[in-house]
């Protein structure tokens, strides 16, 4: 029977993270978008509060919340701001191969510290000349004594600059493709580790996005995460886990700019009406809160079938790409129905469009989810 209905647990944890996005993350939106600095005194507030490791079991220091209940906070915290959303967020990401591959000494050495000392984290995969071809990592994990040597520079890295711990993907035999890609955590401190430059970006500016340099970045055998080889499919499995999450942020974002819209559409009148019972606005209206259900209702989808067991890639990528396209239509829609005051910085719908439009890019563009659903459908049909 298909219930759609939320439990009282998960009401309440949804309460919870509007009550902590309303309070501690809207008022400061605009400040740190501005500044572009990391929001440390709000992420700090996050750990208090239990929004950070969600995936973590408790029996390690987490929360032990299920995809669904992940989905709920990521939305009410990008409502708020998709930026310090992401600061919260990648750090839950990053745990995830410890979480589902990870030894259970390496979930009680490092997993439980984590946790217990509010460390942040960071997934380091793409690179200058990797991105949607994750095959074509060049940074490389040379097996030393007793451990692995790691060079190369990743880039795009969201926590880059203020991570404690790196969860690195490097090639063991770069002649093996993607079949030599390894995954291994590395803690900041590690010698050979260095951060690069902090990118300047069109949006959710308070995220910290950086370089990362592993120069001859020595680790210890047991530091590797699964077996040698199994990093690509840790990479797919982890994206299949957070990409329902990257459409309710999407949708926290554009609920956002429809709320925005709507009550300016209410309020603003010409020709003697309100804006939003002329037809050209109120239909716009409109196709933001059935684009907006639709996407929500695609992302909750993608997180339950993951939550059964189900092989969920195709329905993960459909609620990616649908929740990006749609936050970028409805941003876009919100500043119209906004006019010249959409597009001034002073009204919060101009940063909204701004944050929207990574939603098509990172954790795999647009276009590749595309090509997942096409393969997966050719698979299904033939």
């Amino acid at each position: 029977m298909i219930d759609f209905s939320l439990s009282e647990e998960q009401q309440a944890i949804q309460q919870m993270a509007r009550e902590f996005a309303q309070a501690e993350i809207l008022p400061k939106a605009a400040e740190y978008d501005r500044s572009g600095e990391y929001p440390e005194d709000i992420v700090k507030k996050a750990f208090e509060t239990g929004l950070v490791y969600g995936p973590v079991p408790e029996e390690y220091g987490g929360e032990g919340l299920d995809a669904l209940d992940q989905l709920l906070i990521a939305e009410e915290l990008s409502a708020a701001c998709a930026g310090i959303g992401s600061c919260i967020a990648i750090n839950s990401l990053a745990a995830i191969p410890l979480v589902y591959f990870g030894s259970r000494k390496q979930k009680e050495t490092h997993l439980a510290k984590i946790c217990s000392e509010d460390k942040k984290m960071a997934l380091c995969v793409t690179e200058p000349g990797a991105g949607s071809d994750v095959s074509a990592i060049c940074t490389t994990a040379r097996a030393e004594k007793d451990g692995y040597s790691i060079c190369g520079n990743k880039t795009f890295i969201t926590n880059g600059g203020v991570a404690d711990y790196y969860v690195v993907f490097a090639s063991i035999d770069r002649a093996l493709g993607h079949r030599g890609i390894t995954a291994f955590l590395v803690p900041r401190e590690t010698e050979g580790v260095s951060v690069g430059k902090k990118e300047d970006k069109m949006g959710q500016r308070a995220a910290n996005t950086t370089d990362v340099i592993f120069d001859n970045a020595y680790v210890p055998a047991e530091n590797r995460i699964g077996e040698e080889g199994h990093g690509f499919k840790i990479i797919m499995q982890t994206f299949n886990h957070s990409r329902p999450g990257v459409g309710a942020s999407a949708v926290g974002v554009a609920r956002a700019a429809m709320e925005y819209a709507i009550k300016y559409a209410g309020e603003r009148e010409q020709f003697g009406l309100p804006i939003l019972m002329h037809q050209a606005v109120m239909f716009m209206l409109a196709d933001m809160a059935k684009d907006i259900e639709a996407g929500r209702l695609l992302a909750w989808q993608a997180a339950w079938k993951g939550t059964q067991g189900l092989d969920n890639s195709k329905e993960a990528a459909i609620a990616k790409v649908f929740c990006g396209d749609m936050v970028m239509r409805v941003t876009t829609d919100a500043a119209q129905v906004l006019g010249g005051y959409g597009y001034i910085k002073d009204y919060p719908v101009e940063k909204l469009m701004r944050d929207a439009k990574v939603f098509q890019i990172y954790e795999g563009t647009a276009q590749i989810q595309r090509l997942l659903i096409g393969r997966a459908l050719y698979k299904e049909y033939f």
